[in-house]
């Protein structure tokens, strides 16, 4: 019996704690209001069918130098909206799209697989036949970058001017990060979708993908993505990241790189994009102190600096 006491007196501490901690966040200022966080980017919606008849949702806006999102997991096209916005105010030509099983896009007969969504980043290209476009990647979306860059290089080569890889990774996303591995058996069982919801729980899983200073609406707005995601059937993709490896291929990417990291991404720690900065040729890390992984948000304007030094 005392030691049911002590447990249950230890839950309700940590329930507490839990609760001081969400409070402090969500007291935090936020850079952007949530209206502007929750809004899809303004443009015109594409879909467009791929060799397996997947139908990707594509928004497409401006005139000028080409820049293509490429969005991480869990999220939507929706992860642009700042940057999407910025992009379009510089005289960009700016495409985003949401990868398959997110957002309105379908999965087709190939499935969720890392080979059949890089193939898609190059449906992407051809069909609004893309050049010296500058490829901006995140987390997931830059490790499907860099997959679809050793796919097919020369398609990649022929549409490509540079490459944003920013909170990358080439693969082994259990190396070196205790959160995923906690996190990652928690979405397989369906846990974490729970926790996501609850507050003030779902609060710190929010906080636990932002930097220094977690600004509420930010969490908001991802948690609204992230508990609307069919995660069942993106299960195949977080067995890719994985279970697929590329570091010791990433001497064969040609293009010119910059690796954008926040110092305190505890989602793609720090040694992928020191790896992918030493590995691939010509490349070079831009350090974002104090930020997290959501770097879209949390400093867009250096993603604009990184796609403006390639654009040159």
């Amino acid at each position: 019996m005392p030691f049911l006491v002590l447990l249950l007196l230890l839950v309700v501490l940590m329930h507490f704690y839990a609760r001081a901690q969400a409070n402090k966040i969500k007291a935090n200022l936020d850079p952007y209001p949530l209206h502007m966080l929750s809004k899809e980017p303004a443009g015109e919606t594409v879909f467009i069918t791929t060799p397996d008849s997947t139908r990707l949702r594509a928004i497409t806006a401006g005139s000028g130098p080409t820049v293509v999102l490429v969005h991480g997991y869990a999220v939507t096209v929706r992860e642009w909206n700042i940057l999407f916005e910025q992009f379009l105010a510089l005289g960009c030509r700016v495409i985003a799209f949401d990868l398959r099983g997110h957002g309105q896009s379908t999965i087709g007969s190939d499935g969720i697989t890392s080979a059949a969504m890089a193939g898609d980043i190059q449906v992407v290209l051809e069909h609004f036949d893309v050049r010296d476009a500058v490829l901006v990647g995140h987390s997931a979306g830059g490790f499907l970058s860099i997959r679809f860059m050793l796919d097919q290089p020369q398609n990649a080569q022929a549409r490509l001017k540079g490459v944003v890889l920013m909170a990358a990774l080439a693969g082994n996303v259990l190396e070196g990060a205790p959160q995923n591995r906690l996190q990652i058996p928690l979405l397989k069982s369906g846990l974490l979708l729970s926790i996501a919801r609850s507050d003030p729980y779902g609060w710190l899983f929010g906080a636990s993908l932002a930097g220094q200073t977690p600004a509420p609406s930010m969490i908001r707005a991802l948690l609204d993505m992230f508990v609307t995601t069919n995660h069942k059937a993106l299960l195949p993709m977080l067995q890719a990241l994985g279970d697929e490896d590329y570091y010791p291929r990433l001497g064969e990417i040609k293009i010119p790189c910059v690796v954008v990291c926040g110092t305190l991404d505890q989602t793609t720690p720090r040694w992928h994009s020191e790896r992918l900065g030493k590995a691939i040729a010509g490349a070079r890390n831009m350090w974002l102190e104090g930020k997290g992984h959501i770097i879209h948000w949390e400093a867009p304007q250096a993603i604009v600096e990184a796609v403006q030094s390639l654009q040159r």
